[in-house]
């Protein structure tokens, strides 16, 4: 499968623009941190742009994403991006054991957050947001609720990165796409 089918796949099984966003940011976040490790780039783009391709029809953690995985499997997904897949969902017995895996962990929840607070900041932009602004709402607990702070920090420990250099890197590839995220603001490129 190809990144221009996988696209399709989302856009056949995803209709909330905001969740199509997400998966954009972790894809972009995957392919950084593949460039970075030296890993294959299509492969981990791939787990990071379907990782919730299903949400809308299993939108409960008992089905998603282990539901999903059949599907992906008849798309002609390769195997170790649907595990890669079924390890980012908790409790699916499948272990967090490959870099791919603890990777797409650790960049699924933080983009949430990046994002949210991306669109609090006066220009409404990524290209001005440093990792220090997000660790000062990460102390808000009232902030972004819905984002899993724990296990957000879970997810960096095991990826084996520190939180905040994790956030600067999640925050260098979703510039990359804020032109396709909305979150350009009212700024342009450095």
């Amino acid at each position: 499968m190809d990144r221009s089918q996988a696209y399709a796949l989302v856009t056949e099984y995803v209709k909330a623009p905001g969740l199509v966003n997400h998966m954009l940011c972790v894809e972009a976040c995957m392919r950084f941190y593949a460039q970075k490790l030296g890993e294959d780039v299509e492969s981990w783009g791939l787990a990071g742009l379907l990782h919730d391709f299903d949400w809308e029809i299993h939108p409960s953690l008992e089905e998603h994403p282990v539901a999903g995985a059949p599907i992906l499997r008849e798309h002609g997904v390769p195997e170790e991006v649907v595990l890669a897949i079924v390890s980012h969902g908790q409790n699916t017995g499948v272990p967090r054991d490959t870099l791919m895996r603890k990777a797409l962990f650790a960049c699924d929840e933080i983009t949430g957050l990046v994002t949210a607070v991306a669109l609090v900041r006066p220009s409404r932009s990524l290209y001005d947001l440093e990792a220090s602004s997000v660790k000062k709402k990460w102390k808000d607990k009232a902030f972004a609720a819905g984002t899993n702070r724990e296990e957000m920090a879970q997810a960096v420990a095991e990826f084996g990165v520190d939180l905040w250099e994790h956030t600067d890197n999640v925050i260098l590839a979703m510039r990359q796409i804020a032109p396709q995220l909305g979150l350009e603001g009212s700024l342009t490129p450095a």
